[in-house]
């Protein structure tokens, strides 16, 4: 029988760590070994006790969630999930977490806390689980990245119109996976379209971290976005994304909020509207993630024309959307996310 899942989880509040540690108990796959007030505590703990995963508030006295992690995680590689509350600062500091390391985040109820709660603890427990299996080794020894002067993208890059696009699909670790790769695009670069696993509220915080990082400009999508060079647009978070023909280019249509594959937004929704509008134009890359969603998207796309791959295990923080995608014929081949840039950039090129 496989060992149950070891959890240490990191709170100030004692409140929360009992109700946390109790609906964590409620799976038999999942033991939590410890609590930890602060991050010293947690610190001290961690070399103790050997978790399998971390359970980390965002906002705690001494020293916040996102400056432990940039500490932990060069030196005790531990897949974290977050749990954080929906406010403005709580968004952004969750999303300073996923850059510094943390493999998810879970956001607490602050409204309807009674039936809220047990829907939290559910998906927390469903989170940590996923986070175990999850590889954070390329953390170890890891330096912080030093603050990036994003390029301005030329107004050539923006007016520039273009018939080709790049679809992308990610899950649990992609929001790491998503920068690195549109990092290193071109300001000039065709317009690309992103699903990122992610609640709403988040969405745009994400967007606009991004950027700030990347050549060409990022943006939350709206209803009506056209899609073209020099932008990304990034999936609102508890909407459906497709992709459709109007007249010569292609612009974004948001629809229902009822989740497919599991999900809203949902990677097989955007894939699919891709292969049907874009065809043998477009070009994909699914990365890290659990589950299938956008394998069948993929699929589509791969038949309709597009050059597809995916990421490997090695880089993958959790190698299941990739796997999925490629088993079933929708990645035409598995690539490490360093190299995921250039292949994507080398398909548009080959289409021009």
């Amino acid at each position: 029988m496989a060992r149950a899942v070891r959890v240490l989880i990191v709170d100030d509040s004692a409140l929360v760590r009992n109700i946390l540690s109790q609906g964590l108990a409620l799976d038999p796959g999942i033991e939590v070994v410890g609590t930890a007030s602060d991050p010293y505590i947690a610190r001290d703990k961690i070399i103790e006790l050997q978790p399998d995963v971390l359970t980390l508030d965002v906002e705690m006295p001494r020293m916040d969630g996102v400056a432990f992690l940039r500490k932990l995680m060069p030196q005790f590689p531990v897949p974290v999930v977050m749990v954080s509350s929906l406010t403005q600062r709580g968004k952004q500091i969750t999303m300073e977490a996923l850059d510094a390391g943390a493999v998810d985040f879970v956001a607490k109820p602050t409204s309807n806390v009674a039936s809220g709660l047990n829907a939290m603890l559910m998906e927390l427990r469903s989170k940590v689980k996923i986070a175990a299996t999850a590889n954070v080794s390329h953390w170890k020894g890891k330096r912080p990245a030093a603050a990036v002067q994003a390029p301005v993208a030329t107004s050539s890059a923006l007016a520039e119109s273009t018939d080709k696009v790049i679809a992308i699909g990610a899950s649990t670790g992609g929001t790491e996976a998503i920068r690195r790769v549109i990092e290193k695009f071109p300001a000039t670069t065709a317009g690309t379209v992103i699903v990122q696993h992610m609640p709403g509220g988040f969405t745009k915080m994400f967007s606009d971290r991004l950027n700030q990082l990347c050549a060409m400009q990022v943006k939350e999508a709206e209803h009506g976005d056209r899609v073209r060079a020099g932008l990304i647009l990034i999936a609102p978070g508890g909407k459906q994304l497709e992709i459709v023909r109007s007249g010569g280019f292609y612009q974004v249509r948001l629809g229902g909020e009822e989740k497919v594959s599991g999900h809203c937004p949902s990677v097989d929704v955007m894939m699919n509207s891709v292969a049907r509008h874009v065809g043998a134009n477009a070009v994909g890359a699914m990365l890290t993630g659990m589950g299938q969603d956008g394998a069948q998207g993929m699929l589509a796309m791969r038949q309709a024309g597009a050059r597809c791959i995916a990421q490997d295990e090695a880089s993958s923080v959790v190698f299941g959307m990739p796997k999925v995608a490629f088993e079933k014929g929708g990645a035409e081949r598995l690539v490490p996310l360093e190299n995921i840039a250039q292949s994507l950039l080398s398909f548009i090129s080959e289409k021009r």
